[in-house]
């Protein structure tokens, strides 16, 4: 069946949340512009390098990792599985987002005002573990007489879509600025299910050894940009790649970000990012699966002289009482907005650095502070704690330390350096830098790496 291919193909895959913790409002690096519009910088411009400005991909699983399964030692791997599938609950999910920046800018227009504007392209994928069909599916149904196994559970999204963006940052005081950003999405792809509903249960037959009871099904998978008007999967990456630019299913988003200074030492910011859709219309392929079906088996009886087909007689009353209905009806897509907020208190040794007014501005060399991000998701919301520590070793090189406790982990420690040698400024940052000992045992990893020119 289509949606059953769909379903494991998906589930198969390892496919994080969007958490840039070591990004967010560190050294006035332009795409951290991206995670709040209303950060403060002291540029007078700045261009990314295309294609070298801005890469991140962040990989994650909660409840179970590679050595679970896989580790080298004298269990039964079945053994293995069945713990495994034990210890899952239906809020464990595996999840993938990378980004890639093709082109990022930004110019202060006066002493009040940066504008900033640029195209990323990106994945974001979230699959949650059907614990009950991989149960079911791995042990059978006789030893679960009169166990109802759920398809609540199945849910997946995967978008594969490029963003046009403009954005402003607004100084309104001393204490307060504002930002804001406009968003164009093109999506070139899209498979969704969620909200669905329905059981399975085997109790003892009265007709039969076993009467099987699927009850109250309702399951629907969306997907745009996957199959093509003549029922074909679009198999060439350059169609993909092309419906990015502009020309995929469009919608439109926005950012909106604050950043207020309590003092001259104590900072706060919030911002929300992707409050926005995608209106799906081209190359949409829809199925949706409603009804009830009980299955005894069925009593054979041998007859020389007739051609019935049992199985045939089955699989007729099964698609007759639970159809699979396909459309192409458009839909629309909602973008898994997140949520930002941070408290930073600065202090250490006061220095001066030069702004884009050749003026001298005062900063402090150390920081430390909170964050708290969320990310709101088909079947529920994913929280992030943050810790921090920032320094500043000079005008031109910065290092933050972060402690996330999140869905993946509680141990998750990160590091980020940016350096600037005359105009040109790298920057790298790893997250759950513990795990790199043994990726294979790791609940999630991520990187952000990028190349900048920036005018002081």
């Amino acid at each position: 069946m289509k949606k059953l291919l769909l379903v494991i193909g998906l589930f198969a895959t390892t496919i994080i949340s969007q958490n840039k913790q070591v990004l967010y409002d560190f050294a006035d690096l332009p795409q951290s512009l991206l995670l709040n519009p209303a950060l403060e910088n002291k540029n007078k411009f700045h261009v990314g390098i295309p294609l070298l400005s801005g890469f991140s991909t962040q990989i994650g699983s909660s409840g179970v990792v590679l050595t679970d399964v896989f580790s080298v030692d004298n269990q039964n791997i079945n053994d293995k599985v069945s713990q495994v599938l034990n210890s899952l609950t239906a809020d464990d999910f595996m999840m993938i987002n990378t980004q890639i920046e093709l082109l990022n800018i930004g110019y202060r227009l006066n002493e009040k005002t940066y504008l900033s504007a640029g195209f990323y392209q990106e994945i974001d994928a979230i699959g949650y573990y059907p614990k009950d069909l991989l149960v079911l599916f791995s042990e059978g149904n006789d030893a679960f007489l009169n166990r109802t196994f759920s398809a609540s559970q199945i849910a997946y999204k995967l978008d594969v879509l490029g963003v046009l963006h403009a954005g402003i940052t607004r100084k309104i005081d001393e204490k307060l600025t504002l930002g804001a950003r406009f968003k164009i999405y093109s999506s070139a792809l899209n498979l969704e299910s969620f909200n669905n509903t329905g059981t399975f249960t085997t109790v003892q037959g009265t007709n039969n050894l076993f009467t099987n009871y699927i009850s109250n099904v309702h399951l629907e998978e969306r997907s745009a940009g996957f199959i093509d008007s003549n029922d074909e999967y679009f198999d060439d990456p350059n169609d993909y790649l092309k419906r990015t630019f502009l020309s995929g299913n469009l919608g439109i988003g926005f950012d909106i970000g604050v950043n207020y200074h309590i003092n001259k030492q104590l900072q706060f910011s919030a911002s929300l990012i992707d409050i926005g859709f995608v209106n799906h219309k081209k190359n949409v392929k829809n199925y949706k699966e409603e009804g009830s079906f009980v299955y005894e088996g069925f009593e054979y009886e041998f007859d020389a002289n007739s051609n019935r087909d049992f199985w045939r007689e089955i699989k007729d009353r099964f698609n007759e009482e639970l159809p699979t209905v396909e459309n192409e009806d458009s839909y629309i897509s909602w973008r898994p907005t997140k949520m930002n907020m941070a408290i930073k208190y600065s202090f250490g040794e006061r220095r001066s650095a030069i702004c884009y007014d050749n003026r001298y501005q005062d900063f402090y060399t150390d920081a430390v502070g909170a964050q708290l991000f969320s990310v709101f998701r088909p079947q529920s919301t994913n929280l992030a704690l943050t810790t921090f520590y920032q320094k500043s070793f000079s005008r031109k090189v910065h290092a933050k330390v972060t402690y996330t406790i999140d869905d993946f982990s509680y141990s998750n420690i990160g590091a980020g350096l940016s350096m600037q040698l005359g105009k040109v400024n790298f920057y790298g940052m790893f997250d759950n830098i513990l795990s790199y000992r043994n990726l294979s045992s790791a609940n999630s990893v991520s990187l952000q790496l990028g190349i900048n020119f920036i005018m002081n």
